[in-house]
C-alpha cells in the first residue's frame, strides 16, 4: 500500500517531520510518500494562504506520476479536500477530520489546540462543515506561528500544554487534538502533562486511510464528489515565462 501525505505549505522540514510521523504510525507494508507543494506560502495561517494551498495540494497530487492507494491532506483547516475527492478515485483523508473523528471514540468532548488565533475560525468552520463540531468543547490558540514550532520545541510544548490544560479544566474537554501538522511528534509529551488522550491528526489519518484501503472503500462518485466535467480551462495551469 502506498499513501501520499501532502504538506499544505512549502517548508520542506515540516514535510519531513510529517512524513516521519506518518511512517512511524504506518503498518508494515505501507509506504509513506511525503509531498511538498511546488508553490504557495511557507506556512498557512489565513484564508488567502489556505485557498492557495488548496490549489497547490491538488496540483502536487496531480503531478505525482507513481501509483498510490490513498491521499492524506496534512493541514488543519480548509485546504481543498473536496477538490481532491472529485479528482481521485482513491480515499482522501484530511487530518482535521481524522483527529476529531478519532477523538470522539476516546471521550465525550474534545478540544483542538492550534497555532495562531486567526486560524481558530478556519478550524471551527472545517469541523462544522464536516459535521464534527457538536462535541467540540473549544478550539484554542497557543499563540505560536507555525514556523515557531520548529525554532523552539520546548517553548512550543509549554504553550500547547498550557492551552490544553485550560481546555481540560475550563472547557471540560476530555481529549485533546493537536491542531497543526507541524505539531506531529508532540503527543506523548502533551499527554504526560495533561493526563488526557492526545490525538495527532497525521497519525490518525494514516490509520483511517489504511483501513479504507483494506476495506476496499473510497469516495462516493454519485453526486457531490463526481469527477469534474470536461471543459476548456483558460490559462490553466499558468504558463511560466
Amino acid at each position: 500500500m502506498r499513501i501520499l501525505v501532502v504538506n499544505v505549505n512549502t517548508t520542506q522540514s515540516i514535510t519531513d517531520s510529517i512524513g516521519e510521523q506518518a511512517a512511524g504510525t504506518a503498518s508494515p507494508g505501507t509506504e509513506i510518500v511525503p509531498l511538498t507543494p511546488s508553490f504557495g506560502a511557507e506556512s498557512v495561517e489565513g484564508n488567502y494562504e489556505s485557498y492557495l494551498a488548496a490549489v497547490a495540494v491538488m496540483e502536487a497530487v496531480r503531478a505525482h506520476t507513481e501509483p498510490f492507494d490513498a491521499v492524506i491532506q496534512a493541514g488543519y483547516g480548509e485546504h481543498g479536500r473536496e477538490g481532491l475527492q472529485e479528482l481521485l478515485d482513491v480515499p482522501v483523508v484530511d487530518i482535521t477530520e481524522a483527529a476529531a473523528s478519532t477523538a470522539q471514540f476516546l471521550g465525550r468532548t474534545y478540544s483542538v489546540v492550534t497555532s495562531l488565533d486567526r486560524t481558530v475560525p478556519l478550524i471551527e468552520e472545517r469541523l462544522h462543515v464536516a459535521g464534527l463540531s457538536a462535541r467540540c468543547a473549544s478550539v484554542r490558540a497557543s499563540g505560536l506561528a507555525v514556523l515557531d514550532l520548529e525554532r523552539d520545541e520546548k517553548a512550543a510544548v509549554d504553550a500547547i500544554v498550557e492551552q490544553a490544560a485550560r481546555a481540560v479544566e475550563d472547557d471540560r474537554a476530555e481529549v485533546i487534538c493537536l491542531g497543526c501538522g507541524g505539531m506531529s511528534g508532540l503527543t506523548e509529551r502533551v499527554a504526560e502533562r495533561t493526563g488526557v488522550p492526545v490525538v495527532d491528526g497525521v497519525s490518525a489519518a494514516v490509520t483511517i486511510a489504511e483501513s479504507l484501503v483494506r476495506l476496499g472503500l473510497s469516495t462516493s462518485k454519485v453526486r457531490t464528489y463526481a469527477p469534474p466535467r470536461p471543459k476548456r480551462m483558460v490559462n490553466w495551469p499558468p504558463r511560466t515565462r
